[in-house]
């Protein structure tokens, strides 16, 4: 439901079904990386910050707060320069409150990245911005901490809003701010999004609310009901700018911003810059400060290849990549809901553990999956979209998809390259397949007429 409240423990174990997206073969349990961390899951929409810090005791002045912090194991995880080519900056000299600071390092987080050192006092400022960044460089902390530095607990309206394409990025988005403020007494964060009980988030909001987290759909529906009232909003971030502002959403970006005051901040961060943001920036944003800390699309550490094989070669593909490489987890992107399914049941029928997850999953098994993968109890999970930090990126492509490839790379800014002629073919290439098996994607592929996979 939209308003359950937020968990730290683990929800109860489901049934490894069809249904909730989890399919098993012979058991491959993945390791967890070094430095890798459990992170607790957003189940819904709601939570009040602050108890924590009532619970050890308030931390007066002079006292040295740093010693009474909670700190979670060092990441040791390699940096690459995307997040390590910083100016030297610290937290503190951004004169933020202390509560919020306590937030910031119980997270883990150090010292400010590029893209927070270029965001974070210009935000405070209250300036409009423009930035792009790589995914994955800390750009929820750019805009999530100058929004709690200037939320005023002594007014009990909606003061900031944080607009995203998905459900998913949603749920994470207001778990980073619980947890940025939970020391801060008292800031009420919500999520919500569609797929979930409408009548739950409106009972929600008869209550306070100082942070709300949503998907256009369902706070434009909350907004034009009256009950989100989002006339003494100061500051709107929109996170995956590029997305938001394609067709399916811009109409409701632009209803949104209709009920904000004139005086209204706004937020743009975005991987990509295509035309439209350019439109929206001329049209919405007051004299922006632009950031751009990106030379390409790909992070630092992802090596990107592409591979011509057939369509009928792709699952034996796969089978290979696995048996041959060291995997210690993997993502398959698939182009269709139809696709992520039976590819899945074909890569359980191999004998690998996978999950799958895919829009029209119910939510609470999507929060399962992706649960379970981070926590390293699968190793591959095949679903649509695309995301990922660090790895090897292989784009196994058709004699269709390949006329698209250069428009792909000129949309991205990025360059994915042939695999070196040095790399045994005999990795991704079938000499031999199955006429019957390994042909079910393709006739898929045929029947739901799509002319691009990214699998």
């Amino acid at each position: 439901m939209a308003t359950a409240r937020t968990e730290n423990v683990d929800p109860p174990a489901m049934g490894l079904n069809k249904q909730n997206g989890q399919l098993r073969g012979q058991t491959k349990p993945a390791s967890v990386q070094p430095g890798s961390s459990t992170q607790p899951k957003v189940l819904g929409a709601t939570q009040k910050a602050g108890t924590a810090s009532q619970a050890r005791g308030t931390i007066k002045f002079g006292d040295d707060w740093k010693k009474s912090l909670q700190l979670p194991p060092k990441d040791t995880r390699v940096k690459t320069s995307d997040v390590t080519a910083t100016k030297g900056n610290e937290f503190e000299d951004y004169c933020l409150k202390r509560e919020l600071l306590m937030g910031i390092f119980e997270m883990g987080w150090e010292k400010p990245s590029p893209v927070q050192e270029e965001s974070i006092p210009i935000a405070l400022s209250g300036r409009d911005i423009l930035a792009r960044a790589k995914n994955g460089t800390g750009k929820s902390g750019a805009y999530l901490i100058p929004l709690l530095e200037r939320i005023d607990l002594k007014k009990d309206y909606i003061q900031a809003m944080v607009v995203v394409p998905t459900r998913e990025l949603a749920l994470q988005v207001s778990q980073i701010c619980i947890q940025i403020s939970k020391h801060l007494g008292g800031v009420k964060v919500m999520a919500t999004t569609g797929g979930t009980n409408l009548r739950d988030d409106i009972m929600r909001l008869d209550e306070i609310v100082h942070v709300i987290v949503a998907t256009p759909g369902r706070i434009l529906d909350l907004i034009q009901k009256g009950v989100a009232r989002v006339d003494r909003v100061q500051m709107m971030v929109m996170d995956e700018a590029d997305k938001l502002l394609s067709q399916d959403f811009v109409v409701l970006i632009e209803d949104i911003i209709s009920f904000l005051a004139k005086n209204r901040q706004i937020l743009l961060y975005s991987a990509t810059f295509p035309i439209s943001v350019q439109k929206f920036m001329t049209n919405y944003l007051q004299k922006p400060y632009e950031i751009n800390l990106m030379e390409e699309l790909t992070l630092k550490g992802i090596t990107q290849y592409y591979a011509y094989v057939t369509e009928r070669q792709k699952v034996h593909c796969l089978n290979t990549l696995f048996s041959r490489l060291q995997i210690n987890q993997s993502i398959i992107f698939c182009n269709s809901t139809q696709r992520v399914e039976l590819l899945a049941k074909k890569i359980t029928q191999l004998g690998y553990s996978c999950f799958y997850i895919h829009a029209k999953m119910m939510q609470e098994y999507r929060n399962r999956v992706f649960h379970d993968f981070r926590n390293g109890l699968c190793r591959n999970l095949v679903c649509t979209g695309r995301f990922g930090h660090f790895g090897l990126a292989i784009n196994l492509i058709t004699s269709e998809d390949r006329f698209n490839l250069k428009t792909i790379e000129d949309q991205l800014v990025t360059d994915i390259k042939p695999i070196p002629g040095s790399i045994d073919k005999g990795l991704y290439v079938a000499e031999f397949h199955s006429s019957a098996g390994d042909c079910e994607v393709e006739e898929v592929q045929e029947r739901s007429g799509h002319q691009q996979d990214h699998t």
